[in-house]
C-alpha cells in the first residue's frame, strides 16, 4: 500500500533572511516524518538583494532533491497549523515541502529561445519537458512575466498534453524596477540556479491528482452579444444573439448599457469593466462563471470599436462584466461550494498552492487574508502556500490561460 502523501508549509516574517530560513526549516522538520521529495519556496521582494543566497541557505539546513520557487510582491503561508497569512509589502518567506510516494517529479527550466514553433508536433514539446504524454503529467509553472513567451508556452503544452492540469503564476515584485526571480535546484545539477528570465516548472506523474479552482471574480451585466466583425483582438461589430437587430459598434452598445446601470455600477464601470468570452460555444443559456474574463484595453471612438486583451473571432459570444469585492468574494465561495459537492470530497487533500493577483488581497477586500481564509473555511486542516502574481495561470473550460485579477488554487491529493 502506498504511504500517505505529506504536505507541510511554514511562513516567516523575520527581516533577516538567515533568521527567516531557520524559522521555516525548523517548523517543517519538526512536522515531517519522512524524507522530503520536493520544496516550493516563495519569497518577498523585500529580500531582493539576498535572492542569490536563498537556495544555498535552504539546502544547507534542509537537503531537498528538488526545489523551485520565485519572488513575489506578496507571500502566502501558514503562521501556525490553524492560521494562514497573506503578507503584502513586508518581508515574508513561505516554504512548502512535500513527501510524495509513488509520484514521479520532473523539474525543468525553459528559456523562451528553447520553445518549439507552434507548428511543431507534440513530440517537440514532450521532448523539451522530458515527460511522455501517456504518463498523464500535471504541471506547476512559475514564469518571468516579460521573457517567458507565456502564451506560446501554454498553447504548446495544451497541444502536447491536452488532458493535463497546468497552473501557476508569473513572478512579481512589490517595487517598480526590481527584476523578478526564479529559483531552481535539482540534485542532478552541480549548483542551484537563480534565473531572471524564462520558466521553471514541475511535471507530476503517478499517484497524484491535481485539482484546480480558478476564481475570476466578475459578474455579467447587460445581455450576451455575438461578435459579427473582428480583427485579431479588435471587436468592430456586435449583434444580439438572435440576430434580430442590425450589427452595431460595441462602443455604442456599451454606452447604452452604462446609462442603464445603477449609480454604483456606473462608477464601477469607469475602472472595473471587463469582457467575458463564452467558454462553451454550445451552451445555450450563459450565466456567471461561463466566461473567460479578459481586460478591455482600449476603444476607438471613430469606429466605435473596442480592443480586448486576447484574440477574438467572429461568431464568439461575449458579455460585459464588472468586478468588485463582493462579486469576487461570492464568485470564489460559489466555486468552493461546487468543489465540495463533487464526489470524493469527503477524503482530505494533502496540500494546496494559491496564486493570487496583486490586484486582490487587502487592496480589493479592505481586509487581510480574505481569499486564503475563505479557502480554508471549506478545505479545513490543509497547509497552503503561495504568492501574489503578475498574472495567474489556470484552466478554464478545458484550456489553459493567463489570467488577471484571479485567485487560482492547486489542490493536491492521492488517488
Amino acid at each position: 500500500m502506498t504511504k500517505p502523501m505529506q504536505w507541510t508549509n511554514a511562513l516567516s516574517t523575520r527581516p533577516s533572511l538567515e533568521a527567516a530560513v531557520t524559522e521555516v526549516v525548523d517548523k517543517i522538520t519538526s512536522s515531517l516524518t519522512d524524507s522530503p521529495d520536493l520544496g516550493i519556496v516563495f519569497i518577498s521582494s523585500a529580500y531582493a538583494s539576498d535572492y542569490p543566497r536563498l537556495v544555498p541557505l535552504i539546502l544547507e539546513k534542509l537537503p531537498l532533491p528538488i526545489l523551485i520557487g520565485c519572488g513575489g510582491g506578496g507571500i502566502i503561508g501558514m503562521k501556525g497549523s490553524d492560521q494562514v497569512l497573506e503578507i503584502e509589502g513586508s518581508p515574508a518567506l513561505s516554504l512548502s515541502v512535500a513527501t510524495m510516494p509513488g509520484v514521479e517529479i520532473t523539474p525543468f527550466y525553459l528559456s523562451a529561445d528553447e520553445l518549439p514553433d507552434l507548428d511543431a508536433p507534440p513530440e517537440a514539446w514532450s521532448n523539451l519537458i522530458g515527460v511522455l504524454p501517456d504518463k498523464n503529467p500535471q504541471f506547476i509553472l512559475l514564469c518571468d512575466p516579460f521573457t517567458s513567451k507565456i502564451n506560446d508556452l501554454l498553447e504548446g503544452l495544451d497541444f502536447a498534453y491536452p488532458g493535463a492540469v497546468k497552473i501557476g503564476g508569473l513572478a512579481s515584485t512589490s517595487t517598480m524596477g526590481l527584476p523578478s526571480a526564479l529559483f531552481y535546484h535539482h540534485s542532478n545539477q552541480v549548483e542551484a540556479a537563480l534565473y531572471r528570465e524564462g520558466t521553471i516548472g514541475i511535471a507530476f506523474a503517478g499517484e497524484i491528482i491535481v485539482e484546480t479552482i480558478v476564481a475570476q471574480g466578475c459578474r455579467p451585466i447587460g445581455e450576451p452579444y455575438r461578435i459579427n466583425h473582428s480583427e485579431r483582438n479588435i471587436i468592430i461589430e456586435l449583434t444580439d444573439i438572435d440576430n434580430e437587430t442590425p450589427p452595431r459598434p460595441p462602443l455604442v452598445i456599451l454606452q447604452d448599457l452604462v446609462q442603464s446601470l445603477s449609480d454604483q455600477d456606473r462608477q464601477l464601470a469607469q475602472h472595473s469593466l471587463f469582457i467575458g468570452i463564452a467558454r462553451d460555444e454550445f451552451k445555450f443559456q450563459l450565466h456567471q462563471g461561463d466566461f473567460l474574463i479578459r481586460n478591455l484595453i482600449g476603444v476607438d471612438p471613430r469606429q466605435g470599436a473596442i480592443a480586448v486583451g486576447d484574440r477574438v473571432r467572429n461568431g464568439q459570444r461575449i458579455q460585459f462584466h464588472l468586478r468588485d469585492a463582493q462579486t469576487s468574494a461570492t464568485d470564489l465561495e460559489l466555486l468552493l461550494q461546487a468543489y465540495q459537492r463533487e464526489p470524493g470530497r469527503d477524503l482530505p487533500a494533502a496540500g494546496a498552492l494559491m496564486f493570487s493577483c496583486l490586484g486582490r488581497g487587502e487592496g480589493l477586500y479592505g481586509e487581510l487574508n480574505f481569499d486564503s481564509n475563505l479557502f480554508r473555511h471549506y478545505l479545513q486542516n490543509i497547509c497552503i502556500g503561495g504568492f501574489f502574481c503578475n498574472g495567474e495561470i489556470g484552466p478554464v473550460g478545458g484550456r489553459t490561460f493567463l489570467h488577471g485579477y484571479t485567485s487560482a488554487f492547486a489542490i493536491f491529493r492521492q488517488p
